[in-house]
This record gives C-alpha cells, structure tokens and sequence, in this order.
C-alpha cells in the first residue's frame, strides 16, 4: 500500500471511531474531571498497572495528594508509601520531581502543550501527547501499546511494535488526521479499542469492532499474526536468602528489622528485610545476622546475640522484576532483646510497617510473619 492509501484509510477510522467512543467508552475516574493533574497522576499510575488494580490506587492517591503543590511538598517516605504495591518506585519519584519544577518554573500549572510537557522528568511523548489532547485539546497523538496494536491491524504493518522507530513513525502517520474537535476522545477511543476489543492476549474481538469493515488485518485473516512484537530480553534469576530478624517488645509487639536501601539500583531508598544471594543453611544465616547486628554497632556482642537467637525457616517465595527473578527462601531469626536502629535501620512493628514504612511487593509473601 502506499503513504497516500495509508493516509486516506487513517481518515476513514475517525468518525466511527468516534462514534464508538460516545457509546462505549470505560467509565473511569480521571475521565469525569479531566484536570491535567489527574490525567497526568493516571498516566504516570497506569504505566505499569492495569486499570483494574490501579484504579483503587489512584483514588487514594488523589485523596492524600489533590494538587501539584501538595505533591511538590509531600515527604518522599509519605510518597513511596503511597506507591507501595505499584512497583517501578522511579514513577513516583520522577512525578514529585516533575511537580517541584512546575511550581518553579509553571507557576505551579502544568504546561499545556505536549513540547514543554515533555522536558518534565518522567513524560515521554506518549504521556505527553496524552496530557496535552486529553486535559488541553491539543491535536496530537498520543501512541502506546494499544495503539499500536490496533494501527498496525488496520494497516496490516508487520513494524515491530516494540521498537522506538516504530512508535515514532506511527506518530507522525497519525499526527494529520487526528481532530481539532476532539483530540483527547480519538486517542481515548484508540486506547479503549486496544484494551476491550482489539485485545493483546486472545482473539481480537472483531465482531464488536467499529472499524472491522476497514482493518485490513481482518479482511486479510492477518489477525493473529499481528502486531508483530520483538521478544523481550530475558530475565536472569537470582537466588537470595531473606533473614526476618525479630524479637519481642515490652509491649508484647513482634518488631521486625528493617534496613533501607541504597540511593541507586533496584528497589533504591526503600525498605526492605534484609538478605544475601545464594541459598543459606542455618548457620549461614546466623552468621549474616551476626554481621548485620555489627552494622548496628552492636560490636563484639553480634556473635553471641546471634547464637542466642532461634533460627526458624519460612516459606520459599519468589517475585518477578522486568529483567530480573528473585527466588528466595527465607529464616526467621529470633532474638530475646536488639538493639535500636539508626535512621537508615529500624525495628518495626507490623502497625508501623502498614503505617509508615514502603515495603516493595518482592517481600508481600514475608509480611504476615511480621505480626
């Protein structure tokens, strides 16, 4: 086919399009009061997360955090306490970097085309696109992966989806016939077709699709073969050792130690039970434990608090990254009294981990063992 069929069969997918999307469109939160804060925090929240397990996060989120200011100001504990069971914490802190910039440099209001929103930390073209034609009806595109599963439908283009060329490409396709009257519903609608009808997993559902009469991918029985999607890299798997090291407080309360981690690299500057990679025995694990006591300054003490301690073992668990599997075992290593934490170090109870400490989801399976 050539740019100019292309072109004209773009054009032709608007108006039922957007038809289809007065009828049909998701009944969603951000979608009843599309200020820029909230389609942006949707944005930014739906990266990663489905709209079914987000949903319940972005509500709580608007609730304690209503505005850019509030968001600038927030606490990065309160924040990635927030964000606790979202994962990719980068999101949440490339957000408040991106609020504390609008209010220095926007006077606290969000940019209103997709050019400037694009130099805020953590907004790339599809999240810019989707601010700016959503929240301030400018006509551009705003291109993620159901859009690009449906275009390259209709097209019958075998681009691998998963490359930026072909994002951007699809871009600039796009870019002419999107309408001036309603740029944020015709990408909404394209986003909702790729979700509910034009499926990644499964059979497309073409019988309720509004532009069946005009998907070459339909017409041709091209269907399951596209979008054609470029294998991701594989992740490599990771053994570690997790020692829940607890002992009981006067109050009869469990407390757990905690330890924060590094500034950088997976999981940077949240809480975490502390581990080792490989599998450790028992002794193993009484001996790290001892060496974690000495980060605390117990000293010369460390070896005989930890062979004072009941060493039991947990369930294994394991937890998916995107390049990377932890499988873990885990011990829980008791001890009669401990000494206090220092501010990158706690002991914690189970109330206050729920309360005040973002404890990522690779360690959900070891929570219960914290009461």
């Amino acid at each position: 086919m050539t740019k100019e069929q292309d072109k004209a069969l773009l054009e032709r997918i608007v108006s039922p399009l957007l038809e289809w999307y007065g009828r049909e469109a998701r009944d969603l939160p951000w979608r009843k009061e599309p200020k820029p804060y909230h389609i942006w925090l949707s944005e930014i929240i739906f990266q990663q997360t489905r709209i079914e397990a987000g949903t319940a996060y972005y509500l709580r989120f608007l609730q304690e955090v209503p505005g850019v200011k509030e968001l600038a100001e927030l606490p990065e504990e309160k924040l990635l306490k927030l964000w606790e069971g979202l994962g990719y914490y980068n999101r949440a802190r490339n957000l408040q970097k991106a609020a504390k910039l609008v209010m220095a440099e926007y006077g606290g209001e969000l940019p209103g085309t997709a050019a400037e929103l694009e130099k805020l930390p953590g907004i790339g073209s599809y999240t810019a696109g989707a601010i700016a034609s959503i929240a301030f009806g400018q006509p551009v595109p705003a291109v993620d992966g159901n859009v690009l599963r449906v275009l390259s439908r209709v097209l019958a283009r075998y681009n691998d989806i998963a490359l930026q060329e072909t994002k951007k490409n699809m871009e600039r396709e796009l870019a002419p016939v999107i309408p001036e009257e309603a740029p944020g519903d015709f990408n909404q609608a394209l986003m909702d077709l790729g979700a509910m009808v034009c499926i990644p997993n499964g059979e497309p559902r073409c019988g309720l699709c509004p532009l069946r009469g005009l998907c070459r991918a339909a017409a041709e029985g091209l269907t399951a073969e596209l979008p054609v999607k470029g294998a991701a890299k594989a992740r490599r798997t990771e053994q570690r050792t997790l020692l829940l090291l607890t002992y009981p407080g006067k109050d009869g309360k469990k407390r757990c130690f905690l330890r924060k981690r590094e500034g950088k690299g997976l999981l940077a500057g949240l809480w975490e039970i502390p581990g080792a990679e490989g599998d450790l025995g028992p002794s193993e694990a009484k001996e790290t434990a001892a060496d974690l006591l000495r980060t605390m300054g117990c000293g010369p003490e460390a070896e005989s608090a930890a062979a004072k301690a009941a060493c039991k073992p947990l369930p294994d668990s394991k937890h998916v990254f995107s390049h990377v599997e932890w499988h873990m075992k885990a011990w829980e290593i008791a001890f009669p009294e401990a000494p206090q934490g220092n501010a990158h170090q706690v002991w914690a109870t189970a109330e206050e981990v729920e309360r005040a400490y973002s404890l990522p989801s690779a360690f959900k399976a070891y929570k219960k063992f914290l009461k």
